[in-house]
């Protein structure tokens, strides 16, 4: 599971120089805001449900009625929230003038929001079983290459990279349905409404906290692209890749515990890896602190310097992206506190929105929002902390 996170994050990342080179600052800056939106409808199609489906899978994982039962609820559910999806974002792309502009781009790029119907991760997260999922993705990422090499060579072919990401993300939800049907043998149904409402009404405080940080997230590139520029969107995002590798590759373990932690809880095992996440992130901290520089020359050249700063502020955001989901996965989850997560995000979201706020009042510059990211990011631990002293969750 680890090695497919860090791979779908990594993979642009070792192609990011050709790209940053061939399609220049503006035209990648402007796939980038384009992905910013298209994450909101991501988030909205995943709802929240990998979370309550991965632990009813880890908790029964011979029970193929209920394998074959919650399946077909999360698809069915996925179906619903995709179609609605699709309107809004017409009526959206349609209605405003810029976007409009590049609705080509924006419709492919919002072909990715399938992937997240026909890929179920929590299925195999449930069961253990990455290995065979991982090995497609890497293929499909593998064989995209070269025809991005082949096809990508001007600002003008940002529409071509853009579906090419799409049809390797979109063939890795393929193959991993294949594996579900004639491996597993289960052939997923469409459900009633009815059977699915409880999943709604159980996945709505996993929605509210993970959009609440996708809001977070998110609207930093599209308030950069709005306000500053497609180039600076450019920069901000290699400084975020930067991050990102060593964020996720750190996070995901989380996810890849989670089953096993949920088995057979230990508070003194969660204080321990605790203590662990925290000088571990402190060392990657520091070391993008002394390699930043090189790296952001490695891959975008001096044009992109100002990534190097950016990428020093957004590191402190490792710290609570690692600390805050060990709570959720460790501690709220499994004692049933699901709307402390939901409390959480909000309180991170709102943090981030007056920080912001009141940093763009005296300086108006992009990093004022990487601050405010990493701000809100500590906020949240220290919100965590509290609550988990205040119901003597780890007592």
């Amino acid at each position: 599971m680890t090695v497919l996170q860090v791979l779908n994050t990594l993979f642009y990342v070792l192609i990011y120089p050709y790209l940053i080179r061939t399609l220049g600052a503006e035209s990648y800056g402007l796939y980038v805001f384009a992905m910013s939106v298209v994450t909101y409808f991501v988030s909205f199609v995943g709802f929240g449900f990998d979370l309550p489906a991965v632990k009813i899978i880890a908790q029964y994982p011979a029970d193929e009625k209920l394998k074959l039962h919650t399946l077909s609820c999360v698809y069915t559910a996925k179906i619903y929230l995709e179609i609605i999806s699709l309107i809004v974002f017409s009526i959206l792309i349609f209605s405003v003038p810029y976007l409009r502009v590049n609705w080509v781009l924006l419709f492919v790029c919002f072909s990715q929001t399938l992937t997240n119907i026909i890929f179920p991760q929590w299925y195999f997260q449930g069961l253990q079983k990455m290995r065979v999922v991982t090995y497609v993705q890497l293929g499909l990422k593998l064989i995209s290459l070269p025809f991005i090499f082949l096809t990508v060579h001007t600002s003008n072919d940002i529409n071509t990279f853009a579906l090419i990401a799409s049809i390797t993300s979109i063939g890795g939800g393929v193959g991993a349905a294949v594996i579900i049907r004639f491996y597993d043998r289960i052939r997923i149904r469409i459900m009633p409404f009815g059977a699915v409402k409880k999943w709604y009404a159980d996945a709505t405080p996993f929605f509210l906290s993970t959009s609440a940080g996708m809001i977070k997230e998110q609207t930093v590139a599209i308030l950069i692209g709005v306000f500053f520029g497609m180039k600076d969107v450019a920069i901000y995002d290699l400084a975020n890749k930067i991050v990102a590798v060593p964020r996720l590759l750190l996070t995901s373990v989380n996810g890849a515990l989670f089953p096993n932690i949920i088995s057979k809880s230990s508070n003194e095992l969660i204080k321990k890896i605790l203590r662990y996440q925290v000088y571990l992130c402190l060392l990657i901290i520091g070391f993008i602190v002394l390699l930043g520089k090189w790296v952001v020359l490695l891959m975008g050249g001096v044009s992109m310097l100002g990534s190097y700063p950016l990428a020093i502020i957004l590191s402190v955001t490792i710290l609570p992206w690692l600390i805050v989901s060990s709570f959720i996965y460790f501690v709220f989850v499994p004692t049933n506190n699901y709307y402390l997560v939901t409390k959480n995000q909000l309180v991170a979201l709102i943090s981030f929105v007056v920080y912001a706020a009141i940093g763009l009042l005296f300086i108006d510059t992009i990093y004022v929002l990487a601050a405010a990211l990493s701000l809100s990011g500590l906020t949240e631990i220290v919100f965590c902390s509290y609550l988990i002293r205040k119901k003597a969750l780890l007592s």
